[in-house]
């Protein structure tokens, strides 16, 4: 090295602010703002935590409604797959809006008795704001984490409110896990048998985009309320147009780039860019989707339940590999537990925002631990 100069850091968080430079400076302008925003002007700040809202849950969450979709139309144009998800969206926030009086979150925020677990505050806290901006950042670093924990818990008017998310979510997973794995290892050679040859009937795709939109549908019913819960719990007319336009054209910049990073999570499992494959997962996906919707309104993290069918279906083709070594079993397990552990992160992290943004669940949490 020559005399004079300076070694440059080479560690990770470093090369990701040079990386990033755009957006480290538009997560320190949306704190600013937020900041600002919760200081002087209530309704300033409920719009704000909307967009943050908007884009962070529709562009973390991709990998687990729409990410197998991208993955397996990688050849289509983006324009096409935006308007057949993004006119889906739309029949189903307006079928909510109109059937349950102004709600677009199918009763997951607003009880039939007009009671809420997650009061619309008169006032926002800082905390509240951020939250969607943490998530954003968490995304960036390819985590898939739960919006519904981040998002509705430092809404949650106590922490029973959080326990019965947190509870619905893990049953979720542990089904979700069991399903993915009895399905891919008992019928492994069979589909292995019809899914070799790389060409296939045109009748896939048709079943393919029927079942991913189906299962874009049913998420929108279960995680639509982690956006919608920074508005009014019954919209009026212009707020619903500007929630769904807002949302409609976030999906198309979603479209755009091709699911951004977080798409990585879903493109490095085995063979999921098979439509076959891709048809399979999303078809146990929307089943235990449409199971847990109806058997309460209590919300759930639909990320939960996604990284228990992806890491089901990981495990499972490990095991019935009849390839020779042990690599392809410890890459399925460190797939498995580094998805699981980031989905823990953000349960952490989730639970330290309700508490900073809600004085009674604090208090819950220290005399907890105290």
């Amino acid at each position: 090295m020559g005399k004079g100069k300076k070694r440059r850091p080479n560690t990770r968080l470093y090369r990701f602010f040079i990386e990033e430079k755009s957006f480290v400076l538009l997560v320190l302008f949306g704190t600013t703002l937020s900041a600002f925003s919760t200081t002087y002007n209530w309704q300033i700040s409920m719009w704000i935590g909307f967009i943050f809202a908007a884009y962070s849950a529709v562009a973390n969450d991709s990998i687990q409604t729409i990410g197998t979709f991208i993955e397996s139309n990688f050849d289509r144009q983006w324009w096409k797959l935006w308007l057949f998800m993004g006119l889906i969206f739309l029949a189903t926030i307006t079928y909510s809006y109109v059937v349950f009086d102004g709600d677009i979150t199918y009763q997951r925020l607003l009880k039939p008795d007009g009671s809420t677990p997650y009061p619309h505050p008169d006032e926002f806290s800082f905390f509240q704001v951020i939250a969607p901006l943490v998530l954003l950042v968490l995304t960036r670093f390819r985590m898939p984490v739960s919006t519904t924990f981040l998002l509705l818990s430092a809404f949650s008017a106590s922490s029973s409110g959080i326990t019965s998310v947190v509870f619905k979510s893990w049953t979720g997973y542990i089904m979700a896990f069991v399903l993915s794995f009895m399905i891919w290892m008992f019928a492994y050679n069979l589909i292995r048998k019809y899914f070799r040859s790389r060409s296939f009937s045109k009748y896939w795709t048709y079943i393919q985009w029927t079942v991913s939109g189906t299962l874009w549908s049913v998420w929108i019913m279960q995680d639509g309320a982690n956006i919608a819960v920074f508005l009014p719990r019954q919209l009026e007319l212009y707020q619903f147009l500007i929630f769904a336009g807002v949302i409609f054209f976030g999906l198309g910049l979603l479209f755009y780039s091709r699911g951004d990073k977080i798409q990585q999570v879903v493109s490095e499992k085995a063979r999921i860019s098979d439509v076959r494959a891709a048809t399979l997962v999303d078809f146990s996906y929307v089943i235990l989707l449409i199971y847990k919707l109806f058997i309460s309104t209590v919300p759930m993290s639909t990320t939960w339940i996604f990284l228990g069918i992806i890491g089901g279906r990981e495990i499972a083709i490990s095991i019935a590999r009849k390839k020779n070594g042990t690599d392809h079993k410890k890459r399925a397990w460190a797939y498995v537990g580094r998805d699981f552990g980031y989905a823990m992160i953000g349960l952490l992290i989730s639970v330290a925002l309700a508490a900073g943004a809600n004085e009674s669940i604090r208090d819950e949490i220290i005399n907890a631990l105290t």
